[in-house]
């Protein structure tokens, strides 16, 4: 695939929005028998009497569904070479069956290397975001890009 996106593309301030992506009780059941097998998100009856009232995805399912929607938004059309890590994790509201995500990708700074000087590093505010506008799931965190043009 073609680059479309380098380092110098990632200005601090810009926002990428992805289309939603729909969660139905039979994908988060599935996704947390494999991973996350608590009653809440596996066991629609046990979910009633759990706090949350009612059968909820697991919060490792919504970044995989923010992954995806990372990639498929601009990742895989960059000169991403790695990521060293989060910064910051929220679960910030339960995620429903029904519920329609989207990942809104807003670049809160850009810093050159000073070692290697064919790249550079963005932070970046991630959220998943649900039909009714309300942030589901917070990240901040960085990722490492090829520079267009060396220093």
């Amino acid at each position: 695939m073609a680059i479309k996106y380098y380092w110098e593309d990632f200005t601090p301030g810009r926002v990428f929005e992805t289309a939603a992506r729909a969660l139905s009780e039979e994908d988060i059941v599935r996704f947390a028998r494999e991973y996350d097998p608590q009653t809440y998100h596996t066991d629609v009856e046990a979910a009633r009497s759990s706090p949350f009232g009612g059968l909820i995805a697991s919060g490792w399912q919504t970044c995989a569904v923010m992954m995806r929607q990372m990639c498929d938004g601009y990742l895989l059309e960059s000169s991403c070479v790695g990521s060293p890590g989060l910064e910051e994790l929220r679960w910030l509201k339960p995620v429903r069956p029904g519920d329609a995500l989207h990942l809104k990708t807003t670049v809160i700074e850009s810093t050159p290397s000073a070692k290697q000087l064919n790249r550079g590093t963005i932070l970046f505010l991630w959220q998943a975001l649900n039909q009714n506008g309300e942030v589901v799931l917070s990240m901040r965190g960085r990722q490492l890009f090829l520079r267009r043009t060396p220093a």
